[in-house]
């Protein structure tokens, strides 16, 4: 493999690492979301049914047993990080992460006591210092968590089978692998403090283009999309979220980093009627729920309305179900990719200028004094945080949205026709409705088998991993792949990022076909 090649698939294992993580924030995100919303006095005073004292109960309880995931994230991160990683003994690099993660803030914590700097209880969230896990640190967030996973990733591929003399055979192998990560992070965590304002320094810098008012948010959401064929995209969201690159909030005295944690605390505790909703939540906004809406609720019906309307007459009853479930996938799950796929399979002219237009259209949001929460585009998040919610605005988002609707299906219109684009149902060939109907009938076993055969067989299968919304396999030898015949699984796309790295589309399908892979190759090494 080139080195060219190696570096990138690094990159791109890297992305999909974050991927588990970030699946478990979105389903939790929403209960807490709901349970946080519900709760609070104003949402009560305007629902009074809401005041029943089991109810409140019950949804003050899953607010809290909830919050346990977004309150120890960077280790979260660790954790997925060293599993996305390690390609040997996943286990145990899970394990040395918690170990690494753990050493790193309490060796801050030293390196701050020594040198002075360890900030008072009170104001030590001004100065980027908090509590992780019992421990006063500094609060360098996912960044941590994502050390500390690759350290873990690392020793446990280079280590898992080390040989020490007969004196200290105990401590061979697997179990080597903690104790080293644990020696690692020791100079890792007095080291990391130095460069850390540097970093910071670096990281605001950048946000100032951004995070600026007017058209940061534009070029956020284009980088968003662009990033998404390589799995990066999820290092970017979290970069904005969770570090100063999304800016620092000083809310009623206490400073928050990057726009999640500031959006739950005016959103949660603060309320609609506290000065901070007008002053931070239009910007915040910006970045989250209503730009991402924008896409699910309007941008993707409006580009797949525009493919069925172009969509040959003889194919147009499958490009229809095609269709209609990538759309309800983004409406209803904020599961963008199927369609973003397809579009990139298409024509990657027409995946840019979906990306590119999707930034200039958001633009306007900044100017629209839209007030919303939460991290998901889905209509369910439109409903409760937008509609039931006081002094969000959300008509203006609709607006906006229409407006966004229109320019998209008249310019996929435009586009699809002019360079006769093979868009679904535009193909040269008819759809194979036998095909799609694998995945309608939920036939896994046999959409394993083709994908395994239209790749070369297992032989030449080496890792398959899945996003939210398609396959992730590392091949051997590139030329035994045949697409056509991996198109017969009914799969909505194929994306080779790198020479031997292959993205296989199956939207929320994704899931059940990687188990019967998995176990259709395990059964063949069994054999």
């Amino acid at each position: 493999m080139k080195k060219k090649d190696k570096i990138w698939q690094s990159i791109q294992t890297f992305g999909r690492s974050l991927l588990l993580p970030v699946a478990l924030m979105a389903p939790i995100g929403m209960v807490m979301g709901i349970c946080n919303a519900f709760t609070q006095s104003y949402m009560i005073e305007q629902f009074p049914w809401l005041s029943n004292t089991v109810l409140q109960t019950t949804l003050n309880s899953l607010k809290n047993i909830t919050s346990v995931i977004f309150n120890n994230i960077p280790l979260l991160f660790a954790m997925g990080v060293a599993y996305g990683l390690s390609k040997k003994e996943k286990g145990i690099a899970v394990f040395s992460s918690v170990v690494a993660y753990l050493t790193l803030n309490i060796v801050m914590n030293v390196y701050l006591t020594v040198t002075g700097t360890l900030a008072p209880a009170e104001t030590m969230s001004q100065l980027g210092q908090g509590t992780v896990l019992g421990v006063q640190t500094l609060k360098i967030e996912a960044l941590g968590g994502i050390i500390a996973g690759i350290v873990a990733a690392k020793c446990t591929d280079r280590f898992y089978k080390l040989e020490l003399p007969l004196a200290f055979a105990f401590f061979s192998g697997k179990k080597s692998v903690p104790i080293i990560s644990f020696v690692l992070m020791i100079p890792i965590g007095l080291i990391l403090p130095f460069f850390w304002g540097i970093i910071t320094n670096i990281l605001i810098s950048g946000s100032v283009i951004l995070m600026n008012k007017y058209v940061g948010p534009g070029i956020y959401i284009t980088l968003n999309r662009l990033l998404i064929p390589f799995g990066l995209h999820h290092v970017l969201s979290s970069i904005v979220r969770f570090t100063e690159a999304g800016g620092v909030y000083m809310i009623e005295g206490q400073q928050y980093v990057g726009i999640l944690n500031a959006m739950n605390e005016i959103l949660f505790n603060l309320g609609p009627t506290h000065p901070a909703w007008n002053e931070y939540m239009p910007t915040l906004s910006s970045y989250i729920a209503p730009a991402q809406m924008l896409t699910t609720l309007f941008r993707i019906p409006a580009v797949g309305l525009a493919m069925y309307k172009t969509a040959y007459l003889k194919n147009k009853k499958i490009a229809k179900g095609v269709i209609i479930t990538v759309c309800l996938t983004a409406f209803l799950g904020n599961i963008t990719e199927p369609l973003e796929f397809t579009l990139l399979l298409v024509s990657p002219m027409l995946f840019f200028t979906y990306s590119i237009l999707a930034g200039i259209t958001t633009i306007p949001l900044a100017f629209l004094d839209v007030k919303m929460g939460y991290i998901r585009g889905t209509i369910f998040d439109f409903g409760i945080f937008g509609m039931l919610y006081e002094n969000t605005n959300w008509i203006n988002l609709v607006i906006l949205g229409v407006i966004n609707f229109v320019i998209f299906y008249y310019a996929f219109i435009f586009m699809i026709k002019k360079f006769n684009l093979a868009t679904p149902g535009r193909e040269d060939f008819d759809l194979d409705e036998g095909a799609s109907l694998l995945l309608k009938e939920k036939r896994y076993r046999e959409i394993a088998e083709i994908v395994i055969d239209g790749l070369g067989g297992a032989i030449n299968i080496l890792t398959v991993e899945n996003c939210v919304s398609r396959l992730r396999i590392d091949i051997d030898k590139p030329e035994l792949i045949n697409k056509d015949r991996v198109r017969e699984s009914g799969c909505l796309g194929i994306f080779l990022p790198s020479e031997k790295h292959i993205h296989v589309v199956f939207g929320p399908h994704v899931e059940a076909v990687k188990n019967a892979v998995d176990d259709a190759l395990r059964q063949v090494g069994q054999n």
